[in-house]
């Protein structure tokens, strides 16, 4: 016959209690919800992710992004992309679909120049921002330009030639 199970004294249930939190402290802490996309120019790729924010910053990883914040390679997005016309460029996406600010974005970048790389993250940015939502955004992001990917490539270079993509090498004198 099983035994029934005596009550629990003040102090057994305080120590339960005890436990039940502390095992409620040590479980990971409910990942923030984000839209991701990839963003491509020339040889340069962008991951881009872009946080909703439920307060006023979100914790990824080890950094915590405050909300209207840009994250670029763990560097601020000013410090990596300086200049005003270069800010104004990778903004744009965020501009015409009325959202600046209402994100924090962590954007990993890799490859190319630093013109690669800034049409990169546009491209990304815009395209995240279709899982934001597509039906409104698809066709202002499309007017404007920036979903569609720039296909311009460096042209290879080839034999024969004077080290370059085009040029000729200079013809004997008679």
């Amino acid at each position: 016959m099983p035994k029934k199970k005596e009550p629990l004294t003040k102090e057994e249930a305080v120590v339960k209690e005890k436990v039940k939190e502390s095992v409620a402290k040590t479980k990971q802490p409910a990942q923030p919800q984000f839209y991701a996309a990839t963003g491509g120019r020339k040889t340069s790729t962008a991951r881009v992710r872009l946080y909703t924010v439920v307060g006023e910053e979100v914790k990824v990883g080890e950094r915590i992004i405050k909300k209207g914040e840009i994250v670029i390679n763990n560097r601020l997005a000013d410090e990596y992309f300086r200049g005003e016309s270069i800010t104004k460029q990778y903004l744009e996406p965020f501009r015409t679909t009325n959202t600046l600010g209402r994100f924090a974005t962590s954007i990993k970048v890799s490859g190319g120049g630093l013109s690669g790389q800034m049409g990169a993250v546009t491209h990304g940015i815009a395209r995240a921002l279709l899982g934001v939502d597509e039906e409104r955004f698809r066709p202002i992001l499309r007017k404007r330009g920036v979903l569609t990917r720039d296909p311009r490539e460096k042209e290879r270079r080839k034999a024969g030639y004077a080290g370059k993509a085009r040029a000729r090498k200079q013809s004997p004198k008679r």
